[in-house]
């Protein structure tokens, strides 16, 4: 049984206790980043060794897994914060499992997309979700084509970019009304709201830190911006 296993974003309270007991029960736990995971173990008082699952090992990795899995053995994967193969490596030893006809199963827990869309005032019923944008090659490309998109945008971006893409949006979206939620569920979480070009002057005076889950709102959210539109067709 390969086990698919959220872990907090960051308050080591956020773990269900359906989690905790499979993350004692399993064999092995394969994690993006072994040093964060053994502080949650830690945390729990659990036991294990951890071994590396990530981006530069996962094609070597991959048929490890799978030999353990073959030999009836649980795996554990996790990732450094919230639920794993969404922005993070996972998806390809999941498909491989399935392939073998291995069972996979998700043990549901903590997600920043989530989390941060819950507390944004935004409507999250419908919503294009990019993760990271790429930092050079196809970025306008990727600009041009959600000039066209009428649902949430919503992006993960690190406090050294963030102001960059805040002043893309402004560039190929226009002004559009923006969310930034950041360090969600630490110490020192905040939510900024605002129309991107004030977003922009608060940042540029008062940089951020931390992680970054960006919602741009709607075109239709409330009917705000269809609004503006209406209105200029009239004058």
């Amino acid at each position: 049984m390969l086990y698919v296993i959220g872990t907090p974003i960051g308050n080591l309270e956020d773990i269900t206790f359906r989690a905790v007991r499979l993350l004692k029960e399993v064999d092995y736990i394969f994690a993006e980043d072994t040093r964060v995971t053994k502080k949650l173990l830690n945390h729990y008082e659990i036991e294990k060794t951890v071994y590396q699952y990530h981006e530069h090992n996962k094609i070597h990795q991959i048929g490890n897994i799978l030999n353990l899995l073959k030999n009836n053995k649980k795996i554990a994967l996790v990732t450094d914060a919230g639920t794993p193969c969404i922005s993070d490596p996972g998806f390809e030893v999941v498909n491989e499992a399935l392939k073998e006809n291995i069972k996979v199963t998700a043990i549901p827990g903590p997600s920043s997309i989530v989390t941060g869309g819950s507390i944004s005032g935004l409507d999250m019923r419908r919503m294009a979700y990019e993760g990271f944008l790429p930092k050079k090659k196809g970025r306008q490309t990727l600009f041009n084509k959600l000039k066209n998109e009428e649902r949430m945008i919503v992006i993960l971006e690190s406090p050294n970019r963030i102001l960059r893409t805040l002043k893309d949006i402004k560039e190929y979206l226009g002004e559009r009304y923006v969310v930034i939620t950041r360090e969600l569920t630490k110490v020192y979480e905040e939510v900024i709201r605002g129309e991107v070009s004030e977003i922009i002057k608060k940042l540029e005076k008062k940089p951020v830190k931390g992680e970054i889950v960006l919602f741009i709102r709607a075109l239709n959210d409330d009917g705000i911006y269809l609004k503006k539109e209406a209105k200029g067709e009239e004058e």
